[in-house]
């Protein structure tokens, strides 16, 4: 697994932080239910690569598939929390 910036803040000896999520692999061809959670800090694990999530962004749920590049990531780092800026256009212009 990569180490990320959140990784590398925690210490060596405790380990990566692994959430227990309910993972169900569906036979070829079943419609494939997402996960939904709120476990953001939840390391992603080799097993998950093809699985859909739901991760809340502490709105609402966003969808993530898992890919073999987000394998030592945290789920919440592709579910944005914050809004994108923009700037207004002003009338008095």
């Amino acid at each position: 697994m990569l180490p990320t910036r959140v990784l590398l803040a925690r210490s060596v000896w405790k380990g990566p932080h692994i959430v227990p999520l309910p993972i169900v692999r569906y036979a070829q061809g079943e419609k494939v239910v997402p996960i939904r959670t709120q476990q953001r800090s939840a390391t992603i694990l080799p097993n998950f690569v093809g699985l859909k999530f739901q991760v809340h962004n502490g709105k609402v749920y966003h969808d993530v598939t898992i890919t073999e590049d987000m394998v030592g990531h945290k789920l919440g780092e592709f579910s944005t929390t914050r809004k994108r800026f923009s700037y207004k256009m002003s009338k008095n212009k």
